[in-house]
């Protein structure tokens, strides 16, 4: 017979004759209210707190009283039925074959066992020890799983945070770029327009000049050409005359006859020049963009820039500046003050000028892609570092390991960068007089990323900036070969 079956056997009550309609356990310090229903004295007392009201969760009759009296008989029920539940329960930790108490557990079939199991032919040879000791050993062993997916999933929960303040910033980014974007080609836009504006203004002022040319031509021509149909029309109706009146009158029709004659010519060059304005009109628009246009051989990431660096616009120069609300992303910069040129170089020789101007510290050159980014470290080649600096203003390093000192004659406002991928050579010079500054010897293995660190300084802080090269058009004559 099962214990829920003794159980029945044993108590007079049933579960549903003892619980309380709010909680759904055994009634605790049963009391009853002026409807006749009963519940736990703190469950009707939360409920009536709650609802601000005395009224019975059941039927929502009013309580004639805000404490109820005891349900003596109902108490002593609901202790007899949790009684009876308790010592089943003890019951329920017998052996099912000996009916002795359980009291060892069995490593080879994993489950627990009495004394008398354990000498039975089934356990004889097993290794077994006290339920206590089992017990133990296999919490200690799920403390450690459930430390280690506790752990992870603080990782997650961790990561999850990441992600939803990544995605946030991602609008942010694309937000930030659109505007920036477009502000770049209305800039392109203005100046086409402008561009369009001067063309049509030199068209109108060469139409307004040759039209007024080809007017006066027509005025005198007009004047003319009425002079000389009135000297005919005389000549004719003088020479219709009689020869008395003709003889009369000839001497003054042979004198106005004499109108000076030239043969008609036009003017030349009185067109529009319509090949001035529409000829290569495209290549000529594209021509005078090379004022506006620059080109920076270097442009910074900002994915790698620490959070307390500021960059411009294009992403051509950078300064130290109040800290902004960033991602701590993989690639970002935390440990020092740099940033890192977006594009990086496994092969071939690279160039570029940063302008250094009167800032009192900075670091430049290169760095490969596996550096160190949340934690410090030295910037040397040991550590994925070949970069030079400056410190107080006065003090030119170049970042060995050891450190080394450059004396240099004259203050370098502008360096020149080149990075020789294949012979493992990053050179520094000032860009003024092509004088060394100094040069790293190494061999090269990873991808190799331009590296520039502004310094801390607000006071008097220059930007390091990446010059631009000057945007030349080569024309090239396209020959084809039969």
């Amino acid at each position: 017979m099962s214990w829920h079956k003794q159980m029945a056997t044993e108590c007079p009550f049933s579960k549903e004759d003892v619980r309380c309609p709010i909680c759904g356990d055994i009634y605790t310090f049963p009391v009853t209210l002026s409807c006749q229903h009963n519940f736990c004295k703190a469950c009707i007392q939360a409920h009536w707190e709650r609802k601000q009201s005395q009224e019975c969760s059941v039927c929502h009759r009013r309580a004639s009283t805000r404490r109820p009296p005891v349900n003596l008989a109902l108490k002593i029920a609901s202790d007899t039925f949790k009684n009876q539940a308790n010592r089943n329960l003890v019951k329920y930790d017998l052996c099912l074959i000996h009916k002795e108490e359980l009291k060892l557990f069995c490593h080879k079939d994993g489950k627990t066992i009495c004394t008398v199991c354990h000498s039975s032919r089934d356990h004889k040879d097993h290794e077994c020890c006290p339920i206590a000791e089992a017990a133990a050993d296999r919490k200690k062993e799920l403390s450690k799983k459930y430390d280690a997916l506790k752990k992870h999933l603080n990782s997650i929960k961790k990561m999850k945070g990441t992600l939803e303040e990544l995605q946030g910033f991602i609008e942010i980014q694309s937000a930030d770029a659109k505007a920036q974007m477009k502000e770049e080609f209305e800039m392109l836009h203005r100046f086409l327009r402008e561009e369009e504006a001067a063309r049509l203004m030199v068209l109108k002022e060469e139409t307004t000049k040759k039209t007024q040319a080809v007017r006066k031509r027509l005025e005198d021509i007009t004047q003319t050409f009425e002079e000389l149909s009135e000297i005919l029309d005389d000549i004719a109706h003088t020479m219709k005359k009689d020869d008395i009146s003709f003889l009369k009158d000839c001497k003054e029709a042979i004198r106005r006859a004499c109108y000076p004659t030239q043969e008609m010519q036009y003017t030349n060059d009185v067109l529009i020049d319509t090949a001035q304005y529409l000829g290569s009109l495209r290549f000529g628009v594209w021509k005078r963009m090379e004022e506006v246009v620059k080109h920076c051989p270097v442009t910074l990431d900002p994915t790698t820039a620490h959070p307390n660096l500021i960059l411009s616009d294009e992403l051509s120069s950078v300064c130290y500046g109040k800290k902004q609300q960033l991602p701590d992303n993989h690639e970002r910069c935390s440990s020092r003050m740099a940033v890192l040129g977006s594009t990086g170089f496994t092969s071939g020789k690279h160039c570029w000028d940063v302008e250094v101007g009167e800032s009192r510290e900075w670091y430049i050159g290169v760095a490969r892609q596996s550096i160190k980014r949340k934690t410090s470290v030295f910037l040397n080649p040991s550590e994925g570092f070949w970069v030079i600096g400056l410190n107080n203003g006065d003090s030119y390093w170049a970042q060995t390991s050891p450190r080394f000192r450059l004396a240099l004659k004259k203050k370098p406002q502008r360096i020149t960068v080149e990075l020789d991928y294949e012979k493992g050579k990053v050179t520094f010079s000032n860009a003024a007089d092509g004088s060394m500054i100094h040069a790293f010897k190494d061999r090269f293995t990873e991808k190799m990323f331009p590296y520039f660190a502004p310094g801390i300084h607000v006071d008097g802080q220059y930007p390091l900036k990446i010059c631009p090269l000057k945007v030349s058009i080569m024309l090239q004559q396209d020959v084809q070969h039969s």
